[in-house]
């Protein structure tokens, strides 16, 4: 089933600043260049063809390493054939450059990258390590995501994301569901972003533990429950959709059949759940989520039906 609630799909780009990267992957700030990152792709470039003067197929949107090996060619370069060699990197407008393995940069990319205004990180893990931590970190900061209009909560460790039309119930199931201490992700807008083939939900900043709870208002639930009534992010794990009971619709009554939500590329299961007065659903809620975790561990209700009906048919008790 395709996604039918307000959906905002986010460019696969973003800026980033000079400090919360160094922070994130422990790297020494040598040169803040403009204070902020634009980043484009996950790829990462180790320079060497380009300080060699080769630059057909350059990637200069990608985050540029330089390695032992790479600083070892720059040192053995006369000094007049080693700025050429760097001034030519730096006129391109690369997000940054990291200078790996402990090494330490020559004076040359020190002046090129004052004058060109480019950032510079050091970092003390050899190449290896730090490009497979920068390809992690960028697949992560760059990858598809989109908001949707929601409530997410973790129910026994699973990320449940509720939909529904506005007033169908979404925040006060939600909150009930955190009164019997189960945990937030995000209300009303559900930023999801997909990594490799997992989808995992937050909230936007700005609204980060608020619910909007009508006749009350904002109420910021980190303040109210508790920091273990909330969580930073969760993976999705499964779907609820919320509708008022339409009288006239069959809904599925023994669960054989699960319904799919398609997010970023990537199908969901789905529970239905008809809203009508005198409904628990917060329990009804708990109980699809346990549901769901037993599937996970290989029980499936609707099988252990089906062999006691089988037993029961070739002459069991």
């Amino acid at each position: 089933m395709a996604s039918e609630y307000d959906e905002e799909l986010e460019e696969n780009e973003t800026d980033i600043s000079v400090e919360e990267f160094a922070k994130k992957l422990n790297l020494e700030i040598l040169h803040s260049g403009g204070g902020t990152m634009h980043m484009a792709t996950f790829n990462i470039n180790r320079p060497g063809l380009q300080l060699a003067g080769y630059f057909e197929h350059f990637g200069k949107d990608r985050v540029q390493v330089l390695g032992e090996m790479e600083t070892a060619y720059l040192n053995q370069l006369p000094p007049k054939k080693r700025m050429e060699s760097v001034e030519r990197l730096f006129k391109y407008d690369f997000p940054c450059l990291v200078v790996s393995g402990g090494c330490q940069p020559c004076e040359e990319i020190n002046v090129c990258a004052k004058k060109y205004g480019r950032a510079v990180f050091k970092s003390r893990s050899r190449s290896t390590m730090i490009i497979n931590e920068l390809s992690i970190f960028l697949n992560e900061l760059l990858a598809p995501r989109i908001v949707i209009h929601g409530v997410m909560l973790d129910l026994y460790g699973v990320g449940v994301l509720m939909i529904g039309k506005s007033s169908v119930g979404k925040s006060e199931t939600a909150l009930e569901l955190i009164q019997r201490n189960h945990r937030l992700v995000a209300d009303d807008a559900v930023c999801i972003k997909r990594v490799s083939d997992k989808l995992v939900g937050s909230s936007p900043s700005v609204i980060r533990y608020m619910m909007e709870v009508r006749g009350i208002g904002i109420v910021d639930v980190r303040q109210m429950y508790g920091t273990g009534a909330v969580r930073f992010s969760q993976p999705v794990d499964m779907v609820v959709k919320l509708e008022n009971w339409d009288y006239e619709k069959q809904y599925n009554r023994l669960g054989g059949e699960t319904e799919k939500y398609n997010i970023l590329g990537l199908d969901v299961p789905m529970y239905t759940i008809p809203v009508k007065s005198g409904r628990n659903l917060a329990a009804i809620i708990e109980v699809a989520a346990r549901n769901h975790r037993l599937k996970d561990m290989g029980y499936d209700a609707i099988e252990e039906l089906e062999q006691r009906r089988r037993s029961k048919t070739d002459g069991g008790i």
